[in-house]
């Protein structure tokens, strides 16, 4: 009998082993999320899979990412979330503004990082970006509106009126706008501004801008982005330069801006993914800002195309970056 016993002990030790082995080894599943397909965000997307690789998370090895795009649809947002949770995820990804505002409902249950959130806490993410709370946390990709009109006005001195085009849902456009209010009522410029519900509006809405202003100012609007070609045609059918709010819309054919890398945005984003799956807590994650070491962006093209010859300062920087 005490051998029986012996040997039923060590079965039930076998399987309690074996059990924690598979509890141990199960894959880490992610949510990954954006609001819609467009380079920026694309690049924000890659950079977190490709750096968590290099941190030592790779899909399909220990983690599985479950990748949902919601077409642009706010509602489709909504419901990628509720799946998310209902698959019990163990962390949300949120790459922009709008997905990070989807997933805020939710983050009681699952911790939340968001990328790309211009400004987290006027779209009610947070209260302060230094002590992040309601579980969620990530990087910020405010754009720098001074320096991007600082920019217009060196290339085009006679700026007098400015365009504003954007979609009015977007919480990070939103904000963009009342700093370049701000600006041109400082620097005596006219501001018109323009919204659009879709892309599908981009066209007519941007040429009533161009027919009006020296140059229209394009911020890091999705809606926008996704429509950059319609936006492109007009500034040069119409001869109105595009002012746009990152690197990306610039490489589409966007004549200028100053502002981040998105590739480096989206590896910060993965290091503060690694940083929570190994235990650090999401409040002592500040949100990361990145408003330094910017670069010039001029799309040389656009450039030559609207005739427009940019200044020697500019062309001969270290930080200008000229894209074709």
């Amino acid at each position: 009998m005490k051998k029986m016993r012996s040997f039923m002990l060590s079965i039930c030790l076998c399987f309690t082993a074996l059990s924690g082995c598979a509890k141990e080894n199960e894959l880490i599943t992610i949510g990954l999320a954006q609001i819609v397909e467009h380079p920026s965000l694309n690049t924000i997307r890659e950079a977190i899979i490709d750096e968590l690789a290099v941190l030592g998370y790779v899909e399909g090895e220990n983690i599985t990412i479950d990748y949902k795009n919601a077409q642009n649809e706010p509602n489709n947002l909504t419901s990628i979330m509720q799946t998310y949770v209902g698959n019990e995820v163990d962390m949300i990804v949120a790459i922009a503004t709008p997905t990070a505002m989807a997933a805020a409902p939710y983050a009681e249950d699952v911790p939340v990082i968001f990328s790309a959130v211009s400004d987290p806490v006027q779209a009610g993410l947070m209260d302060d970006l230094d002590h992040p709370n309601h579980n969620m946390t990530g990087t910020s990709d405010e754009i720098q509106v001074d320096q991007i009109l600082d920019l217009a006005n060196q290339i085009i001195p006679d700026l007098n009126t400015l365009g504003f085009i954007y979609n009015a849902s977007e919480a990070n456009s939103v904000s963009n706008l009342a700093k370049t209010r701000a600006y041109c009522e400082e620097n005596d410029i006219e501001l018109i501004e323009m919204s659009v519900a879709n892309v599908g509006e981009i066209m007519t809405v941007a040429s009533a801008l161009a027919q009006q202003c020296d140059a229209i100012f394009a911020p890091n609007d999705n809606t926008i982005a996704s429509g950059i070609d319609a936006l492109n045609k007009v500034s040069i059918d119409l001869s109105c330069p595009i002012f746009v709010g990152a690197d990306s819309m610039v490489s589409d054919g966007g004549f200028a801006s100053v502002g981040i890398n998105y590739e480096e945005l989206g590896r910060e984003t993965a290091r503060m993914i690694a940083a929570v799956l190994e235990g650090t807590d999401i409040a002592d994650i500040p949100v990361k800002v990145f408003d330094e070491n910017l670069f010039t962006y001029i799309n040389e093209t656009t450039a030559d195309a609207l005739s427009i010859e940019i200044p020697e300062e500019i062309l001969n920087s270290e930080t200008t970056v000229l894209m074709k």
